[in-house]
């Protein structure tokens, strides 16, 4: 798969939904139906944004957690991933 966002946009795939953190806590199934976690796998240039700059926090192959609704989902070469903006991303998991 080849694709380039443009400006502030980032392409994610989406993990499969967990029920369970990595230190062994379940996770009600609640809350996991309210964040997805997902690997970035492109990321844009940044861009500007009223007057200012906007510098790009995250980089190909970091985990990001961001709201389940937030995205679109593509499919690029019979790939599913989903598109986001940076401002939806909630943390960088590391």
């Amino acid at each position: 798969m080849n694709i380039k966002p443009l400006f502030d946009n980032v392409i994610v795939d989406v993990k499969e939904k967990q029920d369970k953190t990595a230190g062994g806590l379940f996770l009600p199934s609640a809350a996991a139906d309210k964040y997805v976690t997902a690997k970035v796998t492109a990321v844009g240039m940044g861009g500007m944004m009223y007057g200012k700059d906007i510098v790009m926090q995250v980089k190909v192959g970091d985990t990001v957690l961001f709201p389940a609704d937030m995205g679109t989902k593509i499919k690029v070469d019979g790939e599913e991933v989903t598109l986001i903006r940076q401002s939806d991303i909630i943390a960088v998991i590391e």
